[in-house]
């Protein structure tokens, strides 16, 4: 896989939900703090996000707005409109705690989407990025990402045979769409951080060397001639780039890689440590148990009948 993949794959839980709402002013959406994340496309008229501690933000038609912390936020006709409280219900979607008053004006048509993520292990691409993810719509920008919209929206108005599944489908492809746009908006004005680290060619080669084949015994040597690089420059901007060391997070993320495969299977011991690079069972415990703070069975029966298969 690749890191963009990983990234969603690594923290992703349960399956996606949408809606395809219209509402007429006056309207206001308040939604609680989750640990999942949201996002809301304008598909006709056109209304405010309201992100707490920040000003509030005009969408228009074509928006998309994407929030991936799950720190709740509001939405609404117009910044000062009275808020409906927002509540997850058991299916994981999204309905007002009471009855919202009817109104009669302007009308905005969205689609909302909700997705469960868990934020114990969560891959620093996404939890790097801020709190809203605005792309607003310009013409001829991400043309993908907008035939992902389409596709969504007509699905959601007019189900066919088929739609359990592809609504799902379509909602991760959205979101891949969405933090691909984001990522090349901002790749050219960062000089670190995820964005810059995709952009750039070497750093990007080895990041992919390493998560297609994380079991592999990499050495500083090795990725950096994936990269094209001699040892001590690939070293120097790999952790310039990426925030850490190389082998550090060669580290880290086979660590994720076994986390996940303990939360989520019933893998032997020995499948797992081999997951993560390890011929050894003891030494493979005693190098989770200091990323983790506890061996890999102590983990496995925490996570165990938690909703993460």
């Amino acid at each position: 896989m690749d890191v963009l993949s990983d990234a969603i794959t690594g923290m992703r839980t349960g399956v996606p939900h949408s809606s395809r709402t219209l509402m007429a002013a006056p309207w206001g959406m308040r939604f609680a703090p989750s640990d999942g994340a949201g996002c809301h496309v304008i598909l006709q008229g056109s209304c405010w996000l309201l992100p707490p501690g920040r000003e509030p933000i005009p969408l228009a038609p074509g928006d998309v707005v994407f929030l991936p912390h799950g720190r709740g936020h509001a939405i609404a006709d117009a910044p000062a409109t009275p808020l409906v409280d927002v509540i997850q219900d058991p299916d994981g979607n999204w309905v007002p705690s009471e009855e919202a008053p009817q109104g009669t004006g302007p009308a905005t048509l969205m689609l909302c989407g909700a997705y469960r993520l868990s934020r114990t292990r969560g891959h620093p691409l996404l939890t790097g990025l801020p709190d809203v993810v605005h792309l607003p719509a310009r013409i001829g920008t991400h043309p993908a990402l907008r035939a992902a919209v389409d596709l969504l929206g007509a699905e959601l108005e007019q189900p066919g045979p088929g739609s359990d599944a592809l609504v799902p489908a379509l909602l991760d492809s959205l979101l891949l769409y969405i933090l691909r746009a984001w990522l090349h908006e901002h790749a050219e004005q960062a000089a670190t951080g995820w964005a810059a680290a995709l952009a750039d060619p070497a750093i990007a080669a080895a990041l992919h060397a390493l998560h297609s084949d994380p079991a592999h015994p990499w050495t500083v040597e090795d990725l950096g001639a994936r990269a094209g690089l001699s040892r001590a420059a690939f070293a120097r901007r790999f952790t310039t780039v990426v925030g850490q060391p190389p082998l550090s997070y060669v580290t880290w993320w086979r660590m994720t890689v076994a986390g996940r495969l303990l939360a989520t299977s019933d893998a032997p011991l020995r499948v797992v440590a081999e997951s993560g690079g390890y011929s050894s069972e003891f030494a493979f415990a005693k190098a989770f148990k200091r990323e983790f703070g506890m061996s890999p069975g102590r983990y496995r029966r925490r996570h165990d009948n938690k909703g993460c298969r």
